[in-house]
């Protein structure tokens, strides 16, 4: 499997992960319900492998030049190290400042369709 298929497999596993946790998040109540951290920290190391190998897969031949989305791998990564910046915020904060989460889970879903276009298009 090249690094970019690779790349894509992977960010969409920690993709699926975070919307079952944003999910669970939101159905939990003050005092229970809430998902148990191992959960997030398992989904920030998936995104993080998947950022990992997205640089990897950067550092490979130009893709995308003619279709007009060459830039897009690129932009892709820098807004996952966004996510990842604000999934460790988030961690830190312990939930206690949601609009947080909004930040990081809207920074994720950008970066994640534009790599989706990279790849479907390069």
């Amino acid at each position: 499997m090249d690094p970019v298929s690779l790349a894509v497999w992977t960010l969409t596993v920690a993709v699926a992960a975070g919307t079952i946790l944003a999910l669970w998040h939101l159905r939990a109540t003050d005092r229970t319900g809430q998902p148990p951290l191992a959960a997030g920290i398992a989904h920030g190391i998936v995104g993080t492998a998947g950022l990992a190998v997205l640089g990897f897969a950067l550092r490979g031949p130009a893709r995308g030049g003619g279709a007009g989305v060459g830039s897009f791998g690129s932009i892709a990564a820098l807004l996952f190290v966004g996510a990842v910046v604000t999934g460790v915020a988030t961690l830190l904060l312990r939930r206690r400042k949601p609009i947080v989460m909004a930040v990081h889970a809207g920074i994720a879903i950008t970066g994640y369709v534009l790599l989706l276009a990279w790849n479907a298009l390069g």
